[in-house]
């Protein structure tokens, strides 16, 4: 995933994919027994859910365009579902020290069947917020984001962003009642600049060119997933629950309104993550293919 697709949207065709139509059966029928909370199928409708807003929003995908993430790397696609369950463990660990989330309804689950659950459950976030991402991206005002104004940023900047987040991440290990907010912010501060100066796809290196395109696109993504997430979350059982210090207010759901911006920078993590991922792997990313550019 490195830059935003232009693919003229005058060329989609014009009928809508059959897992288009899967997907929102299956989206639509799994909300229903969530939210009346239906036996077993509403105790584990998480991932049959999600699983059908993928779908739905990647035959979205290919009806505005002509491909999708599903359709034009397949193997690649189901990689993310792979990526995706550790990335989020990450964040469960240091929710160990910040206590902003906890989870209701799954008191009698054993250990591990809460594992291998919230591992499952886990695997549809960066599908999600990739398949929303790269809809967006088909809208054609996405563009103007493009081509602003250049600015150096040098290796010097990369290696101070990344003693950042090295100590953004301690911060909220040993502070977190105070640097719990650094808990979407740490993680990019720490694998962007690397994937920088790697030479890997990277949002720093891309706003350093003047193309705001993915941040912004990421950006969207995120706030669109995150309603989704709390509006499903909202009535279900299992689900979880909030206690923000300080910015506990005005919530929309469960979430509180200022808790939405923190689904901005956690997506451009993911980002992050999927081209470390990748570059450590020593492959070419095929599932969101971006034009690449050094900075300058």
């Amino acid at each position: 995933m490195s830059q935003v697709s232009e693919i003229p949207i005058t060329s989609r065709p014009w009928k809508f994919s059959l897992h288009f139509f899967f997907g929102v059966a299956l989206a639509a029928f799994f909300w229903y027994a969530s939210w009346t909370h239906w036996g077993v199928l509403g105790e584990y409708a998480f991932f049959p859910q999600w699983l059908g807003y993928i779908l739905a929003v990647d035959g979205l995908v290919v009806w505005r365009k002509g491909s999708s993430l599903l359709t034009r790397a397949p193997r690649e696609f189901a990689a993310l579902f792979l990526l995706s369950a550790p990335s989020w463990w990450v964040f469960e660990g240091l929710n160990n020290f910040v206590l902003n989330w906890i989870y209701i309804g799954a008191e009698d689950y054993s250990i591990a069947q809460i594992i291998l659950v919230a591992t499952i459950n886990f695997a549809t976030v960066i599908p999600a917020v990739f398949e929303t991402t790269e809809l967006v991206s088909t809208f054609p005002r996405l563009a103007r984001f493009r081509a602003q104004r250049r600015f150096a940023i040098s290796p010097r900047v990369l290696w101070l962003m990344m003693y950042a987040g090295a100590f953004g991440f301690a911060a909220i290990v040993l502070a977190p009642r105070v640097a719990f907010p650094l808990t979407w912010v740490w993680l990019f501060l720490l694998v962007d600049p690397l994937n920088a100066l790697r030479g890997r796809a990277s949002l720093i290196a891309d706003t350093a060119r003047g193309d705001w395109r993915m941040p912004v696109a990421l950006a969207l993504a995120a706030l669109i997933g995150g309603f989704f997430w709390e509006m499903w979350n909202f009535y279900a059982l299992p689900k979880w629950t909030y206690a923000v210090p300080y910015f506990g207010f005005a919530k929309i759901f469960e979430m509180p309104l200022l808790g939405y911006f923190g689904y901005i920078p956690f997506a451009w993590e993911l980002y992050a993550l999927y081209h470390l991922a990748w570059g450590v792997c020593r492959r070419t990313p095929r599932v969101i293919n971006l034009e690449r550019g050094e900075i300058e």
